[in-house]
């Protein structure tokens, strides 16, 4: 979910110095995520010499399950696990399991858990929509809005998901990128508390066994994450269709004589954003030729897909998990739906035909 750089994106964690612990300049997501299940964090002893104090959160919009008050006092003396994310993306959606099972297990033992929501996209700024995203995704813990970005700035950040851990004195301790390194995570969450505990004077009664929840395992090859919108599509090459991207304009784009692989192919009269194509008539339709063995679509305003595969229906090998059996998905929520689920790696033509004026498709992710 570059730069922006969904900047988005994808994976891994990334081995660096301690010299450069906050400002180490990371790859694209993309170029990581087929490194990501065995990535690993950056971490500092309470002696290092290169020690920062995590930022203030600052330039907060919306505090969600709790107050600014209650939130400056749960931090004090506590270890803070920052988890900058953002709720359409796929990325954070595969990590948040894990993070609401620390949070449920050590709580009560000086953990404290913030998730900072700095949006991708404009409908994600919307607090209402991010309260029907914690509440589906059973997050407790405080989540705070960073609208615009000015904590994520203020974390040197570029990249969702990524999780920084800060000991019970403030100083940053860990950072990692990405999805993966679960266990080293919580080990490192385990050894902070137990710093905690023994400075304070007081005793963990948490066991030591890891959470255990299994992990996504991601294609080595995949489609890379394709966006609709011009400026978050710059330098990238995702539209095949010979029309291109006509900023701010509605253009009538036409049935491709070819499809190829990593591009999509919208059809019909759609209007180019920055961050997405809307539909401008009742009918449209999206092409794409893929390889990976889960596709998920981010979409707002409400419409109807019918959707194929190689001209045939969705079957029970790889019917996405937000599909009717009838292989439609109804969209009226704003955020992202998974289309595609096959436990095994697939290639081929997807075809989505819309019903909805309004409509917008923002970007394909894959898995």
């Amino acid at each position: 979910m570059n730069s922006e750089i969904k900047t988005v994106a994808i994976f891994g964690g990334i081995i660096a110095s301690v010299v450069v612990f906050l400002g180490i300049i990371f790859v694209g997501l993309d170029d990581l995520s087929s490194q990501n299940q065995s990535s690993t964090g950056v971490f500092l002893n309470a002696d290092d010499s290169g020690l920062k104090k995590a930022p203030n959160l600052v330039g907060i919009e919306y505090y969600l399950n709790t107050t600014p008050e209650e939130l400056d006092k749960q931090i004090q003396n506590n270890v803070v696990l920052y988890d900058i994310w953002t709720y359409s993306c796929i990325n954070c959606i595969r990590t948040l399991p894990f993070i609401t099972s620390w949070d449920e297990k050590y709580s009560d033992e000086g953990l404290l858990i913030i998730g900072i929501h700095s949006p991708e996209f404009e409908f994600e700024k919307d607090p209402k929509n991010v309260q029907d995203a914690i509440e589906k995704f059973e997050i407790t813990y405080p989540v705070v809005m960073d609208n615009k970005m000015e904590t994520w700035k203020a974390f040197e950040n570029n990249y969702w998901p990524r999780k920084y851990i800060a000991d019970h004195t403030g100083n940053l301790r860990y950072d990692h990128i990405g999805e993966g390194a679960y266990q080293e995570t919580e080990k490192i969450i385990q050894q902070l508390l137990d710093e905690r505990a023994q400075a304070l004077g007081i005793q963990t009664t948490s066991n030591k066994e890891l959470v255990s929840i299994e992990e996504f395992e991601h294609t080595p090859f995949r489609t890379p994450e394709l966006y609709f919108g011009y400026k978050f599509a710059q330098y990238r090459n995702n539209l095949g269709s010979s029309e291109g991207f006509q900023p701010d304009r509605i253009v009538t784009y036409a049935e491709p004589q070819k499809i190829e692989l990593n591009k999509f192919y919208p059809i019909g009269e759609w209007k180019n954003y920055s961050d997405n194509m809307e539909l401008t008539k009742n009918n449209g339709s999206i092409k794409m030729f893929f390889e990976a063995k889960e596709v998920n679509i981010v979409t707002n305003n409400i419409g109807e897909l019918d959707i194929s595969l190689n001209g045939l229906p969705l079957d029970e090998k790889n019917i996405g998990r937000d599909i009717s059996s009838n292989g439609k998905l109804f969209v009226k929520d704003p955020g992202m739906y998974n289309i595609i689920d096959s436990e095994i790696s697939i290639s081929g033509v997807l075809e989505i035909n819309v019903k909805g004026k309004g409509f917008q498709a923002f970007t394909f992710t894959f898995g």
